[in-house]
């Protein structure tokens, strides 16, 4: 009876795997800008925070090659949430940063032009 049960219990293991079969996706893009992600409420208002003693405050450049990239909102779920500024490298020589932009209902993604 035991030997049974335990021959059931692998069967069933083994049963299991075969029909949870693997799971895939195939995507592809385009161009240079994101697809726009449909958000349905305007972002807020830009957060402006500087220490009192420095007004419009942006820590000194990590070296040549960065550039600034400003705070901005990005939707997460349900709601938007802010990502402070930072510098970045640029990808590529003579490449500029395009801010993240919320127009006709839709966000669009910064991203890197040429």
């Amino acid at each position: 009876m035991v030997m049974r049960g335990k021959l059931f219990a692998i069967l069933l293991l083994a049963g299991s795997s075969l029909i949870a079969g693997p799971r895939w996706s195939i995507g592809f893009g385009f161009g240079y800008a994101p697809a726009p992600v449909p958000v349905y409420v305007a972002p807020p208002a830009p957060i402006y925070a500087a220490p009192a003693y420095a007004p419009a405050y942006v820590p000194p450049m990590p070296g040549p090659g960065y550039s600034w990239i400003g705070g901005y909102w990005y939707p997460s779920g349900p709601r938007w949430a802010w990502h402070t500024g930072y510098w970045a490298r640029r990808p590529y020589a003579r490449s500029y940063w395009v801010a993240p932009r919320y127009y006709g209902n839709r966000y669009y993604r910064g991203y890197w032009r040429r």
